[in-house]
């Protein structure tokens, strides 16, 4: 195989961000083994039989829907040619990938459904979201996020409804931090009129939006109604745009119950292009502040 076509070496990547979390290492890691089966023109089928186990592992295995082993890992590294001294190094990242992340002691109000957002948001560049329901978790107050919390978990017993709420505020902690991706925030115009929480939260919320437009790593825009008329990705949406050469750009998108990750070409290509026009459709930054200022005046 020319030496060009060689793909990437997760311990070269390592090399670059030594700040890896887990969910992000898994993910490289996922997109070696790929790239190298593919080089080796090797059916997800015949490598799965050389590991004693089913195509749709290795395709698990590739897309980090599976906790890596360090065998299978060496067995099909071995497989794929690869020499013994990297392989030895590749097995430590293995077990770094399988290491527990900062949210676990948060336990069932984390589900496996969303613990790859988490674990993958603080390794983007770039984080693109756009909501038509809520302000942003991100960018939520600690008592809008209460109400917004309360609103999906009514049932639930109040120390869940605060470990849901300090997760959030722990996940807004950590983007403040040297090296956090940017945070380009699109938010429907309806929003600014749902009184979640009541007046006294919505109010805290604007205002604390309107100092947020002072952030140099925040983004924020306002879609208008005709904004968001002409031009939507549809439903609310999270867009993990990755330094080149990292990670393949990922989409997340949220239900009440589950959530889908999206990382094909043309699935990204679609919601970039939706979230360009939306983008290009809404108010500039300067603009939203009057808006956000007009909408305030509701709850003053």
């Amino acid at each position: 195989m020319p030496a060009s076509l060689q793909p990437v070496s997760p311990v070269q990547l390592v090399e670059r961000r030594p700040d890896m979390g887990a969910k992000a290492m898994a993910r490289v890691l996922g997109n070696y083994l790929r790239a190298l089966r593919e080089s080796r023109a090797l059916t997800p089928a015949a490598a799965g039989h050389h590991i004693r186990a089913h195509a749709s592992k290795i395709s698990r295995m590739e897309t980090a829907h599976v906790s890596l082993k360090a065998r299978d890992v060496d067995d099909l590294l071995e497989l794929y040619g690869v020499g013994e001294r990297e392989r030895a190094e590749i097995g430590v990242l293995v077990q770094r990938s399988s290491q527990a992340d900062w949210w676990q002691p948060y336990g069932e109000v984390v589900p496996d459904w969303l613990q790859q957002l988490i674990g993958l948001e603080r390794d983007a560049h770039v984080i693109r979201t756009y909501e038509n329901q809520f302000v942003p978790g991100l960018l939520q107050t600690p008592e809008y996020a209460r109400s917004v919390v309360l609103s999906g978990h009514r049932l639930s017993p109040r120390h869940e409804i605060e470990q849901r709420v300090n997760l959030r505020l722990e996940r807004q902690r950590r983007m403040n931090q040297p090296g956090a991706p940017v945070l380009w925030a699109l938010i429907d115009e309806g929003v600014l009129h749902r009184p979640v929480g009541g007046p006294d939260v919505m109010r805290d919320q604007l205002v604390y939006l309107l100092d947020t437009l002072r952030q140099p790593g925040v983004r924020l825009q306002i879609a208008s109604y005709e904004a968001s008329a002409a031009a939507t990705p549809g439903a609310a949406v999270t867009y993990l745009r990755f330094a080149q050469g990292f990670l393949p750009d990922v989409v997340y998108l949220e239900h009440m119950t589950s959530a889908v990750y999206l990382d094909r070409l043309e699935d990204l290509d679609k919601y970039r292009a939706a979230l360009d026009e939306l983008s290009a459709q809404a108010a500039t930054p300067a603009a939203s502040r009057v808006m956000l200022e007009e909408a305030l005046k509701r709850y003053l």
